[in-house]
């Protein structure tokens, strides 16, 4: 399922969603850009409160997550390592169902290489395995949407936080996991980023099995977006509606 998600990336410029399914009018309230992405832009600029929070971690310490109790079992998100967990993702990555949708299929070195630009970047993405009841079994992206092109094109508020997921083994699909694991991680999502208001993510229209897991996991349909790869579902789930989803 990144498709789920596949990486986001700049929608194509001037492209307008279909009408109707543009973001509802609740995702158009706050459209200025958050203090770190001004920073980025001119990083001899910095206001104040932005200095001041220089040595926050953009995703408030993904690997001090504690774990979340769910119905199929305890799981817990542990950022990759990639000496040790490379011939594992990799191998997801090759599977016919994964990489129709990743597009990283290939030698161990194109899953490397992927994952290696995230874990030596500023820490606005961090990949991770799920780990369930202690076995590795999927693959989850905990994302600073915010800081993201794709924040150019929709109503980005600070903090935003996007999710991107695959399950590794063909036995763990098709039978409800991947909803119960998306509400996990969005719950862990809102638990440990209280400055988070929302959790979005944006799987490839053609991948219904993910869009429905989505929707199981009290995400809303927000838009249908245009990305250069594909057709997106822009999915949200707002930290408002957590206790009645």
């Amino acid at each position: 399922m990144p498709p789920t998600e596949a990486r986001p990336e700049a929608l194509r410029p001037g492209a307008a969603p279909p009408p109707g399914t543009g973001p509802s009018p609740d995702d158009t309230l706050d459209l200025h850009l958050p203090e770190e992405f001004l920073a980025l832009l001119a990083p001899g600029e910095r206001s104040p409160a932005a200095t001041d929070r220089a040595d926050d971690d953009l995703l408030d310490h993904v690997a001090d997550w504690r774990p979340a109790d769910t119905p199929a079992g305890r799981f817990a998100l542990v950022p990759v390592r990639l000496d040790h967990d490379l011939p594992l993702v990799a191998g997801w990555m090759n599977d016919p169902a994964v990489a129709a949708f990743w597009e990283l299929q290939g030698p161990e070195s194109v899953t490397a290489d992927h994952i290696r630009a995230q874990l030596d970047g500023d820490g606005r993405s961090v990949p991770c395995l799920g780990v369930l009841d202690g076995t590795p079994m999927s693959y989850f992206e905990i994302y600073r949407a915010d800081l993201d092109p794709l924040a150019r094109h929709y109503p980005a508020r600070p903090h935003d936080t996007g999710v991107h997921l695959l399950i590794g083994g063909a036995r763990d699909r098709g039978r409800g996991l991947g909803t119960t694991l998306l509400r996990a991680v969005a719950e862990l999502v809102l638990d440990h980023r209280p400055r988070c208001t929302r959790v979005l993510a944006e799987p490839d229209l053609r991948n219904t099995p993910s869009v429905a897991a989505f929707l199981g996991a009290g995400f809303r349909l927000s838009a249908e977006v245009d990305l250069p790869d594909k057709r997106a579902a822009l999915m949200v789930r707002d930290r408002d509606l957590r206790h009645v989803l």
